[in-house]
């Protein structure tokens, strides 16, 4: 269960810094890095190591938390979102061709990563091609609701699909954790607890 908090986590700060972006238009610079980087880690032998550390997911561990226990910490669009996603990763992982051509798409991107960073729009621009080409007509689609000025602007777009990868990744990885909706509704109380423990631990 702590590892499963974790990917979760993961998914939630992806969506939160969507959400940020179809709101204002940027996105926290090192929660964005921490979750784009995620998706160039290929063979991390741990969940905590596809994203470099507990530390990096504080933003979304501190969200998950908030909407575990409801009340004002709770965001009901952030809610709807991360469940979208989270169907969207069954119909991607069953889909016969677009693992493998997102995995090879993201072999490709790794070079620019390396020589710009994570979070330069080279590479944001080209994963969110990635998205839009073989995520995206997978479906279902991930309803993303802001401002329009920012959600017309096409380098906002490309940001915004960018991070839905990130957020599809950390989806991939609660399901590889033997997560699944029993997790929501018979295990939020030990959900809650473990994502204390890592707050407490990043402390």
């Amino acid at each position: 269960m702590k590892d499963r908090a974790l990917a979760l986590a993961g998914l939630l700060q992806a969506v939160q810094l969507v959400q940020q972006m179809a709101q204002t238009g940027q996105a926290e610079s090192a929660p964005l890095a921490a979750s784009i980087d995620s998706l160039f880690r290929f063979d991390a032998e741990t969940p905590e190591a596809v994203f470099d550390g507990a530390g990096k997911l504080r933003p979304g561990l501190e969200r998950l938390l908030g909407q575990l226990e409801g009340g004002a910490g709770r965001d009901a669009a952030l809610t709807r979102m991360a469940m979208t996603v989270l169907h969207l990763e069954r119909k991607f992982i069953s889909h016969s061709r677009a693992p493998g051509a997102v995995h090879d798409g993201l072999e490709d991107i790794a070079r620019q990563r390396e020589h710009f960073g994570p979070a330069h729009p080279t590479v944001m621009a080209r994963l969110g091609e990635l998205y839009a080409t073989e995520v995206s007509p997978v479906g279902p689609r991930v309803l993303v609701q802001g401002n329009p000025v920012y959600l017309g602007q096409p380098d906002v777009v490309g940001e915004v699909r960018a991070t839905l990868l990130a957020a599809l990744r950390a989806a991939v990885l609660w399901r590889q954790l033997g997560g699944s909706y029993w997790d929501f509704l018979l295990g939020r109380r030990a959900l809650a607890q473990a994502t204390r423990d890592w707050l407490a631990a990043t402390a």
